[in-house]
């Protein structure tokens, strides 16, 4: 017995058998809570074991969630590579960092892009567009005060509303592109037979002589 400790030796030199197995009993609860880090070859019991002592969650959602980037797809990534839940918070604020102003222009882009679309398919092509973005742009200046105009012209719904205003003020009201003429029943007859009326519906063109048709029999009976 002299390789036995002397916390476990009665003072007569006999083995104390009590202090043995209540060491010994300890020391199995340590063992039992130290965590072992997982290998290849590792069952499940063991990694989940070891994911929930460093902070991995039970699953998924349990995820902190960001408004821009937060996804379900992204969330299960970052649990089937074991991230924990400080290190996704981390990986949101690198991002919200980084990425938040790429992210912004993009979508601006895109924004900006959808609109230009929508007001082509409006007026019916670039070209048109473009021809009635000026007749607007000269109509806001004369007739809206300039923080509503500017307001309206942040959207393609309120570009369309200032062209269905300005078209319901007209014959009175004329832009540089659809200036005030003295137009015949003959010319504007003529007029009509141009393929930019009767094919190509340009809305410039063709208010143009519905203008022309108003102002010249406005007082018919």
């Amino acid at each position: 017995m002299d390789n036995i400790p002397e916390k476990f030796m009665n003072q007569d030199g006999t083995l104390n058998t009590e202090a043995l197995m209540h060491s010994y009993t300890e020391l199995e609860k340590k063992i039992g809570g130290m965590i072992t880090v997982p290998t290849e070859k590792s069952d499940d019991s063991v990694r989940e074991k070891f994911n929930r002592a460093i902070g991995v969650p039970s699953s998924a959602s349990e995820y902190p969630t960001d408004e821009l980037y937060d996804d379900e797809n992204l969330r299960q990534k970052f649990f089937d590579i074991g991230l924990t839940s400080n290190q996704v918070s981390e990986i949101y604020k690198i991002a919200n960092e980084f990425l938040s102003p790429v992210v912004s222009e993009i979508y601006a882009t895109q924004n900006e892009s959808s609109a230009i679309n929508q007001l082509q398919n409006f007026f019916g092509g670039t070209e048109k567009m473009n021809t009635a973005l000026h007749a607007i742009n000269s109509f806001g200046e004369k007739f809206l005060p300039r923080d509503a105009f500017e307001e309206l012209c942040t959207t393609p719904q309120g570009i369309q509303s200032i062209y269905k205003m300005m078209q319901s003020m007209e014959p009175n009201v004329h832009t540089e592109n659809s200036a005030s003429e003295n137009l015949t029943d003959s010319q504007l007859r003529h007029m009509m037979r141009d393929p930019k009326y009767w094919r190509d519906n340009d809305a410039e063109y063709i208010r143009k002589i519905e203008n022309g048709f108003k102002k010249l029999y406005s007082g018919a009976k």
